[in-house]
């Protein structure tokens, strides 16, 4: 699946809810998520629309490492 291009913070935080990631607190433009599944796991999101390109890719990596998926098999179960 190809990397979405005009993906907003708002929505990203949407589609990461599947996963189990909720807002724990915001600082200043920059969003904190955590989950549970897999053990804890939290990620900072500036709050940017859209996000940039190589900043959604880390954030999708990162997620990605943690539940133990490719970016391409997360990419497809969060913007399918």
């Amino acid at each position: 699946m190809k990397f979405p291009r005009n993906l907003s913070a708002t929505d990203l935080i949407k589609a990461l809810g599947i996963f189990g990631y909720a807002v724990t607190r915001q600082t200043g433009s920059h969003i904190r998520l955590t989950t549970e599944l897999n053990g804890r796991h939290s990620i900072t999101i500036p709050n940017h629309a859209p996000l940039r390109i190589g900043t959604a890719s880390a954030i999708i990596g990162d997620v990605a490492l943690h539940l133990g998926k490719s970016k391409a098999e997360l990419l497809e179960a969060l913007f399918h």
